[in-house]
């Protein structure tokens, strides 16, 4: 199936130009991409000073951070720093995650800072806001999440997390299957809860229809994300998750016959034997949408390291098809990262996207490589920290390690191994 023109006229030739020359494509692929719907270009044109970003099939592996407020007496200030060390450690886009505080006051102000295209989880606000009119999330009204997903698409928001395929029908089924963790998933908890105290269908998959209308009116593109995905390694590729995954693509036909752009957000913790098949399932499935994969971890055990865990896992999975990779920073599991582990975090994923990109042959990515290890024959110091995927981290090490060399690192000295095959051979290293 096709995607509606409609959303081609959404996005103008400039922009379509703009991304193409970035990705070293062609305008054509992009434009077919997205009417295929397997490229996206999220850009909501009340995001001013936004440099779009494609991303999908046959394009380089993108990157996503998130950072937001995780309370009441957070600082906005704080959350725009975190948002400066992400875009300078080379995040392709942010996510607005705020739980708390002035989170539209947040929001606003990333947007306005923000180059990159921003995406928002609105279900976080409309809990916070019941919890703190009336005590209680399960109080909240379907009218109130759409007028949140208004709010956020009104201010220019680019994509939105939406948990619009979580049903009666796969909670029944997760409790029927014993998970080890039933839900991990922050938003997908508290939309369960309110089903199951209400006994009602879940309203974001009931007014699907409204949510694509809002989304079509400002030019925003969906992330359907997935509330049961799997929290641990035992429960990855179960049924629950499986039958949310049937509903997500349901889902993204609607979206395209709409003329709305959209990608699937995916697990989680799964074991490295399970990312070719849950790839290969949600591409199926889903036809083909851009994947968004949150990690995935690929151990239960590396708290405090989990950034590494995650560069393992997102590595993998980009190169079995995954073309965008939520970043994981060494807080995971155990507190909201300060701006430090965000650079910790961005960097990782930089990594693994760039070793997914290696692996599928991505000309540019190759091209990348090969000048580094032109360089490293070369002992062009310079040039390999300037070629690094952290060049300032690499110009510190190189600066406080070297001891005194010049022309070596700290690890070989005078026995470098470069200069002692340049003898042996003859060679000019600074001509080739």
């Amino acid at each position: 199936m096709l995607i509606a023109e409609d959303v081609i006229k959404g996005i103008t030739e400039e922009q379509i130009d703009a991304v193409a020359a970035v990705e070293g494509v062609s305008a054509d692929l992009i434009h077919r991409g997205l009417t295929a719907g397997t490229i996206v270009v999220p850009c909501n044109p009340a995001h001013r000073g936004l440099k779009p970003v494609a991303i999908g099939t046959g394009l380089r592996t993108k990157v996503s951070a998130s950072i937001g407020l995780d309370s009441w007496e957070g600082a906005v200030t704080d959350e725009l720093e975190k948002l400066r060390v992400a875009l300078a450690a080379g995040t392709n886009a942010i996510m607005d995650l705020s739980i708390a505080g002035d989170m539209d006051g947040a929001r606003r102000a990333i947007l306005e800072s923000s180059p990159v295209p921003v995406g928002t989880l609105p279900l976080y606000q409309t809990v916070a806001e019941a919890s703190r009119k009336w005590g209680s999330s399960l109080k909240m009204t379907p009218e109130q999440m759409l007028e949140v997903i208004e709010r956020h698409a009104a201010d220019g928001v680019d994509f939105m997390a939406l948990h619009c395929a979580t049903t009666l029908a796969t909670v029944e089924r997760a409790k029927n299957e014993g998970r080890i963790d039933p839900l991990v998933s922050y938003g997908g908890s508290h939309i369960i809860g309110w089903m199951v105290h209400h006994n009602k269908e879940n309203p974001l998959y009931e007014n699907y229809d409204r949510i694509l209308e809002i989304a079509k009116k400002y030019g925003v593109t969906l992330s359907l994300a997935d509330g049961m995905r799997p929290g641990c390694l035992a429960d990855s590729l179960d049924g629950a998750q499986v039958q949310e995954l049937i509903i997500l693509g349901e889902l993204v036909d609607r979206a395209r016959d709409a003329g709305v752009q959209i990608m699937i957000k995916g697990p989680g913790h799964m074991p490295l034997n399970h990312i070719k098949d849950t790839i290969t399932l949600q591409k199926s499935l889903c036809k083909g949408a851009p994947y968004f994969v949150f990690g995935p971890l690929l151990t239960d055990l590396s708290v405090g390291y989990d950034h590494i865990n995650a560069a393992i896992g997102g590595a993998i999975s980009s190169w079995y098809g995954a073309e965008f990779l939520c970043y994981v920073t060494p807080a995971e599991h155990i507190g909201n990262p300060d701006a430090s582990q965000v650079r910790q975090g961005v960097i990782a994923a930089r990594i693994a996207a760039h070793a997914g990109d290696l692996a599928r042959g991505m000309p540019e990515a190759i091209q990348w490589d090969l000048e580094m290890s032109n360089a490293r024959r070369d002992l062009k110091w310079t040039e390999q920290i300037r070629l690094s995927i952290d060049p300032e981290h690499a110009e510190y090490m190189r600066r406080t390690r070297n001891d005194g060399e010049i022309d070596t690192c700290a690890m070989c000295g005078k026995f470098c191994a470069m200069k002692i095959i340049a003898e042996h051979m003859n060679f000019d290293r600074h001509t080739c």
